[in-house]
This record gives C-alpha cells, sequence and structure tokens, in this order.
C-alpha cells in the first residue's frame, strides 16, 4: 500500500427535505384540513479514526464526499426519510485542518474517536406545523435547510513511541528490518527509504513501535531532499534513536548536521530524549571504533551505544535502553541519563 500523509478533500452534508403543503382528501369531507408532513434531515458526515490503518492513500483517488438530501414530506402527515450518514475512515494521528492549511480543527490520537463535523440541513416543516385556530387550512411549507460544505486538509502524523533519525545510509531501514517485521527496502544507495516505515519491537512481554523517517541531509527544514516532509512524523514520539554510519570519516558533522535540522524545523524536537548509536561497527576496527565513539560522546555530551544491526553487535543492550525509555515516558517519569 502506498503510503500518502496529506490530501485535500471536499466535504457536503446532505440537504434537508421540503416540507410538503398537502391536504386531507377524504371521501364525505369537503374540508379535510392539512396534512403535509416534515422533510428528513440531510446526511451528516462523521469522522472516525482507526486501527490498522497507516495511510491516506483512500483520498487521493476520490476528493469529494457529498451526503443525500432528506426525503420530502407527503401527504397524510407523511415525515421525509432522513438521509443516511457518511462516515469518513481516518487512521490514528491524522490531524484535520482547515482550508488555510494551518488551523488544526481536531487531532485524532485513539482509535475509536469519531466526530460529527458536518451537520445535515434539517428537514422543512409541512403545512401541519402551521395550523392554528385562526388558519385552519395554511398553505405554507418550508423548503429544507441547506447542509454545510467545506474544504479541509488531512494530515497524518504516525503515532509511534521512537523515531529513528540519520542521514541517508545511516542503516535505519536495515536496523527496522533486523528488529521487527517490518519490511523496508534496503540498498547500498542514498534515499531508499521513500516514505516513513513502522515497526513493531517485541521484547520479552513488552512492545513499542518504531518510525523509520527518510533521511535527512542538510537544509531538509528548507525543503531540501526527502526527509524534509516527515519531520512531522517524530513530533509524537517519545523518544528519538539516532543512527550515525561509523564507516564516514567525520561522524560528528553528520550528528550535528541532522541536530541542527531538528532544530531549524521544530526547537521542540531538538528536546525530545535523544539516544545515539555508532552503527555499523562491523566494518571498524577496535581503534577506529572506540575513537570515533569517544568523539560523539565529547560533541553530544550524551553516552553512545556502539552497534551492528548485522553482527547483532550492541542490539539487545540497546533495545533494552529503548524499551526503558518507552516505559518511562508511558509512566511520565524523566530519565536522568539524558
Amino acid at each position: 500500500m502506498k503510503f500518502l500523509d496529506e490530501a485535500k478533500i471536499f466535504l457536503k452534508s446532505g440537504d434537508g427535505g421540503n416540507g410538503s403543503a398537502s391536504f386531507r382528501r377524504e371521501k364525505f369531507i369537503e374540508y379535510g384540513g392539512p396534512d403535509g408532513g416534515d422533510g428528513g434531515r440531510g446526511g451528516h458526515i462523521f469522522i472516525e479514526a482507526i486501527d490498522n490503518l497507516n495511510t491516506l492513500i483512500d483520498y487521493r483517488y476520490k476528493q469529494h464526499f457529498k451526503a443525500c438530501k432528506g426525503d420530502n414530506g407527503r401527504g397524510a402527515q407523511c415525515t421525509g426519510r432522513s438521509a443516511d450518514d457518511i462516515t469518513l475512515k481516518v487512521p490514528v494521528g491524522t490531524q484535520i485542518l482547515d482550508e488555510d492549511k494551518e488551523t488544526v480543527l481536531h487531532d485524532f490520537t485513539k482509535a475509536g474517536q469519531k466526530i460529527l463535523f458536518l451537520r445535515g440541513g434539517d428537514g422543512g416543516f409541512g403545512n401541519v406545523h402551521y395550523k392554528t385556530s385562526t388558519n385552519r387550512a395554511p398553505e405554507r411549507a418550508n423548503a429544507g435547510f441547506p447542509g454545510q460544505e467545506a474544504w479541509i486538509w488531512l494530515r497524518l502524523k504516525l503515532i509511534a513511541d521512537i523515531g529513528l533519525l540519520g542521514m541517508p545510509n545511516a542503516g535505519k531501514s536495515t536496523f527496522l528490518s533486523i528488529v521487527s517485521r517490518a519490511k523496508p527496502k534496503i540498498a547500498d544507495y542514498p534515499f531508499t527509504t521513500l516514505a516513513p516505515q513502522l515497526g513493531v519491537v517485541r521484547i520479552e512481554n513488552d512492545e513499542f513501535v518504531v518510525a523509520d523517517i527518510p533521511g535527512l541531509i542538510e537544509g531538509a527544514h528548507e525543503g531540501i531532499g526527502l526527509g524534509h516532509r516527515f519531520l512531522g512524523h517524530v513530533e509524537r514520539c517519545s523518544g528519538l534513536l539516532h543512527l550515525i554510519d561509523g564507516s564516514q570519516e567525520d561522524v560528528v558533522k553528520a550528528y550535528q548536521v541532522i541536530r541542527s535540522e531538528l532544530m531549524s524545523y521544530d526547537p521542540k524536537l531538538a528536546t525530545l530524549p535523544e539516544i545515539i548509536a555508532l552503527n555499523k561497527v562491523d566494518l571498524l576496527n577496535e581503534e577506529e571504533m572506540h575513537t570515533k565513539q569517544k568523539e560523539l560522546e565529547e560533541a553530544s555530551g550524551a553516552k553512545v551505544y556502539l552497534l551492528s544491526s548485522i553482527t547483532r553487535i550492541g542490539l539487545e543492550a540497546l533495545l533494552y535502553k529503548l524499551l526503558r525509555q518507552v516505559k518511562n515516558a508511558r509512566e511520565g517519569i524523566v530519565d536522568e541519563e539524558y
């Protein structure tokens, strides 16, 4: 299934049905009086967040959603049937934005959340409604009220516990494929990952969700490269795993570039707890490995984990560290190690 995290759609709730201006017609009753029924309500439009959905691709090929009009009222005081409602299904993590693409109208953070977004128009009154002691035969009947309409943006921000960050070819996809059942594309060239990937990591009786974000490059916050569009997906994460390719010469610069992009995109992202791992250490000798680890620790002021996803060097210790971070975040505990 293709990944789509933004879509613009048009919504219109149904118009109300018209009221009826009808009069009783029965044998031997010359003046039967009014019996026009009310019109039916137009269809509502609901939006609901559901599990097992992580893309907005359904809204790429259909952008217009219109509920039906309520039935008109009829004689014998028959009220028109209300139109069927429409419910749009969206992934958990979807935001509804106004047409200006800035005003957030609603944010779906849990499965099962459902809102009435546009009300259907009420049906018009039939002439029975206007019968009085002085007006025994009203011919007045109302038209149905119009429904509501709106252009909106749907923006998906994936909900994951840990966000994977790093330069292109830092080994993020390989790491995700090793620790979960996710099957991201893996190759030895940059920008293999073109869309965020989610993977569920299970450790004994616990589990957490990891999101692999396309690689960032310098200037990503200004729209350069691929990762800038997906930086928003790490906003909801409780922590970050920053993978750095140990086979490159300047690991400190690689670290600083990503940190700079986070700060430039949104300073709040730079405050998320970050776990740093020097990846692909199987390609280094002992001296190179520890030299680069020390350089990174001095630059970041934090502990740097040694990792090789392929040979599983340091993998278990890193996963337990990630699990600890996720549990602390869920319980509202601040880890003093950061």
